[in-house]
């Protein structure tokens, strides 16, 4: 007896969870090191801050990279899962978030899409409002940023503010990996094996 079942992808699951987490923390310390050269410029803390912001980038592109890696994986599990789910194709699931504008809108949808599709066992209230979370802890951050450089560069409120916002939807999108990464374990367990085609 085989299997014609995909497995859920726990490896990218985990990889990505730790990828994200480590990227926020390193974006408070990047976010801290920025704010006191700009409040104290000297060379010291443009070598530090610098070096900080580096590190986070290189975080950041490898978090997002194994994301996408397990968007993209998760998205053909439910597919398979549920082949009459209006699903994006691989290269949307991917190329929407690097769209201007688009990418404030469509991911959510395409993480939600992929939820439902993934199991009946989806819960709307529950799920959705994780995945709500998630995204409004993300554009807010982003949202913070953008009036903080404008309104308060440097200031410790702001910092503060979007470095918890930062934290909070790395905490949500792990979450929101979990779960969907649980449902497609669970569905793809429970498909029914068949049997090999008989040798003429």
């Amino acid at each position: 007896m085989t299997s014609t079942a995909r497995k859920a992808p726990w490896i990218l699951a985990r990889s990505a969870q730790v990828a994200i987490a480590v990227a926020a923390v390193a974006d408070a310390f990047r976010a801290a090191a920025v704010r006191d050269h700009y409040l104290h410029h000297t060379d010291a803390s443009l070598h530090k801050s610098g070096f900080i912001s580096m590190i986070f980038v290189y975080l950041m592109n490898l978090a997002v990279v194994l994301f996408l890696v397990w968007l993209a994986r998760s998205r053909r599990n439910a597919q398979e899962l549920s082949p009459r789910a209006s699903l994006p194709s691989r290269a949307w699931t991917i190329g929407a978030w690097f769209i201007p504008v688009v990418h404030f809108f469509v991911p959510r949808r395409f993480v939600l899409d992929i939820g439902r599709a993934s199991s009946v066992s989806w819960e709307d209230k529950r799920d959705t409002t994780l995945v709500n979370l998630w995204w409004g802890a993300w554009i807010t951050h982003a949202l913070v940023l953008v009036v903080a450089g404008r309104v308060a560069p440097g200031s410790m409120a702001f910092l503060v503010v979007a470095e918890a916002l930062m934290i909070a939807a790395a905490v949500l999108l792990g979450l929101v990996i979990e779960r969907i990464t649980a449902l497609q374990s669970a569905a793809l367990g429970a498909t029914v094996p068949v049997a090999p085609l008989a040798q003429a």
